[in-house]
C-alpha cells in the first residue's frame, strides 16, 4: 500500500510540474515535447516484454542499437531542416531533390495511415485489458469504432479542439512513465539486495534476431515530427529540440529496459500486446491502472496527430484533388482492413517498413543536397549508407512471432 502511494505521489508531482504555466509555455520544452511524446509513446508499452523475451540479457544492447539507428536518421532529418524545407520544395537544391522530397512526403502520408492503425489497435487492446471484455474480437471491434469516430470528428473539423488537448495528454503520459520508472527502480533494488536478479537467455538468435529488431523501428520513431513544426519554431529551435528529445528518450528507454530485463523471469513475461500490464501487476497493483490510463491518453492523441498530418499531406500532395475528409475515409478503410487482417505485431512491422522507406528517401535527399553543396565525399557516402539501411529495414524487417 505504501509503495502504491509513493508511485501515485511521484506521478502526481511530475504531472503537477509539467502543467505549471511557466513550464508548459517554455518554448524549448514545448518544442521538445512533440517529438518526445511521439518517440516514447506506444513503443514504451510494447518494448519491455518484447525485447526482454526475445533478446534476454542482451535486450539493453538491442535497445541502444535501435536508438542509435533512430538518432542517425534523426541526423538526416536535422540536416534537411538546416537545408531549408521551403528551398527544397521550391527546387532551390535542384529538381532531383524536389522530386525525392515529393516522393518521401507520399511515403510519410501512407506510413501515417499504418501508424494510426498501430496506435488504435494498441488503444483497443489496453482499453479492454482490465475489463471482462478482454478478447481479441472485442478489441478489434472497439478499434474499428474509434476509426469511424475519427472520420466523423475529422469531417466535422473537430480535430482542432482535440489537438488543444495534446499537451495535457503528453503531461499525463510522462508523469505516469515517471511513476513507472520509480516503481521499477525499487523493484530492481529489492531483487539486487536479495541477489535474485536474472540473466535470461535469448529466444531469438542469428538472422531472425536481426530482422525482428529491424521490424521494431516504429517503436523509436517520432522524431521527424520536428521537421513539420516550421510554422511554430525556427530551424535552429527544431534541430536543438529534436536532438534533446532523442537523447532524453534514449535515456528513458535504456533505463526502462535494464530495470525490466534482469528483474523478470521468462514465465513472468507475456508476448501479448498488453503483456506489460501482467508484468507490472507483479511490481505494484496501481501500475496496471496507470499504464492503461497512459495508453488511452497517448494512443488517442497520437492517432489524432497522425490522422490530421496524413489528411493534410494527402490534400497538399494531390493539389487538393483529395480533400481532407476523403483522406480520413481512405485512412479508416485501410486501418479497419489492417485491424481485421493482421495482429498488432504485424502492423508494427508494416509501420516500421513504411517509416524506413521515408527515412531512406530523406537520406537520399540529404545526399543529393550534400552533392549540390559540395559537402565532401564522406558526408555523401554517409547519407547514401543510411539510405541503403532504410531500404534494408523496409525489405527485411519482420513481425514478432
Amino acid at each position: 500500500m505504501l509503495f502504491d502511494l509513493i508511485i501515485a505521489l511521484t506521478t502526481l508531482a511530475v504531472g503537477f510540474v509539467l502543467v505549471l504555466p511557466h513550464v508548459a509555455r517554455f518554448p524549448l520544452w514545448r518544442a521538445v515535447v512533440t517529438p518526445l511524446a511521439s518517440i516514447i509513446g506506444s513503443g514504451f508499452l510494447l518494448l519491455g516484454p518484447v525485447l526482454s523475451h526475445g533478446y534476454g540479457g542482451f535486450a539493453p544492447l538491442v535497445m541502444i542499437g535501435l536508438c542509435a539507428v533512430a538518432y542517425m536518421f534523426g541526423g538526416v532529418i536535422r540536416s534537411n531542416i538546416a537545408a531549408g524545407e521551403a528551398t527544397i520544395i521550391e527546387g532551390g537544391h535542384g529538381i532531383l531533390a524536389k522530386r525525392i522530397e515529393n516522393v518521401s512526403s507520399w511515403a510519410l502520408a501512407f506510413a501515417y495511415i499504418i501508424s494510426v492503425s498501430y496506435y488504435l489497435n494498441l488503444l483497443g487492446a489496453f482499453a479492454l485489458s482490465l475489463t471482462p471484455y478482454n478478447s481479441d474480437f472485442d478489441a478489434k471491434l472497439l478499434t474499428s469504432g474509434v476509426f469511424v469516430l475519427i472520420v466523423i470528428v475529422g469531417c466535422t473539423n473537430g480535430f482542432k479542439s482535440l489537438e488543444r488537448m495534446e499537451y495535457f495528454s503528453v503531461a499525463i503520459k510522462l508523469a505516469i512513465i515517471a511513476g513507472l520508472i520509480i516503481g521499477l527502480i525499487v523493484n530492481f533494488g529489492d531483487q539486487a539486495r536479495q541477489n535474485t536478479l536474472i540473466l535470461n537467455p535469448q529466444t531469438v538468435t542469428g538472422w531472425p534476431a536481426v530482422t525482428m529488431a529491424l521490424g521494431l523501428l516504429i517503436t523509436v520513431q517520432g522524431f521527424e515530427t520536428s521537421r513539420y513544426l516550421g510554422s511554430v519554431y525556427d530551424a535552429k529551435m527544431r534541430i536543438r529540440s529534436m536532438r534533446m528529445a532523442q537523447w532524453l528518450s534514449t535515456a528513458i528507454y535504456v533505463i526502462y529496459i535494464v530495470l525490466i530485463c534482469y528483474a523478470f523471469r521468462p514465465d513472468q513475461m507475456s508476448m501479448s500486446e498488453t503483456g506489460i500490464i501482467d508484468m507490472m501487476q507483479i511490481v505494484a497493483p496501481i501500475l496496471p491502472f496507470l499504464l492503461v490510463s497512459a495508453a488511452l491518453a497517448s494512443q488517442f492523441s497520437a492517432a489524432i496527430a497522425d490522422t490530421s498530418g496524413s489528411g493534410g499531406l494527402f490534400t497538399e500532395l494531390s493539389r487538393n484533388r483529395i480533400s481532407e475528409p476523403q483522406a480520413y475515409f481512405i485512412l479508416a478503410v485501410i486501418g479497419i482492413a489492417l485491424t481485421w487482417s493482421a495482429d498488432i505485431f504485424a502492423i508494427v512491422s508494416y509501420a516500421s517498413r513504411g517509416f524506413a522507406i521515408y527515412y531512406g528517401l530523406q537520406s537520399a535527399l540529404a545526399a543529393v543536397i550534400a552533392i549540390k553543396q559540395k559537402s565532401g565525399a564522406f558526408k555523401v557516402s554517409w547519407y547514401l549508407a543510411l539510405a541503403t539501411l532504410g531500404a534494408v529495414i523496409a525489405l527485411f524487417g519482420q513481425a514478432i512471432e
